[in-house]
C-alpha cells in the first residue's frame, strides 16, 4: 500500500518525463481501470498509461528511438509494477500541426 505522503504512479511517470525530456506539454492518464482482469493488471490500479508528451528532446527522432527513450526514462516504474503505455511523442512542431 502506498504511503500518504508518496506520490502516486502518475505523478512519478510525470517527474521522470519532465526530468527526462523538458517537455512543453505532457499530459498522463491512468488507464488502467479499462484493463481490469486484462494480462498485468492488479487490483489498485497504477499499471496501464496513456502519454502524451511534446518536447524538442525528439527533434531528429524516429517514432522507435523516441519511444525506446521513454520506456528508458521509465525503467524504474516498468521495474515496480508499470506494465503498458500508450504513447504519442511530438516535436512542438508536430503537435503545432497536429
Amino acid at each position: 500500500m502506498q504511503a500518504m505522503n508518496e506520490p502516486n504512479r502518475a505523478a512519478r511517470i510525470e517527474a521522470a518525463i519532465r526530468s527526462a525530456f523538458a517537455p512543453t506539454d505532457i499530459t498522463v492518464q491512468d488507464d488502467s481501470a479499462l484493463h481490469a482482469g486484462h494480462a498485468g493488471a492488479r487490483p489498485g490500479g497504477e499499471t496501464h498509461y496513456t502519454l502524451r508528451i511534446v518536447a524538442d528532446a525528439f527533434t531528429g527522432q524516429n517514432r522507435v528511438a523516441r519511444s525506446r527513450a521513454v520506456h528508458a526514462a521509465l525503467a524504474p516504474e516498468f521495474e515496480a509494477g508499470l506494465h503498458a503505455l500508450s504513447l504519442r511523442l511530438l516535436t512542438p512542431e508536430e503537435a503545432a500541426r497536429s
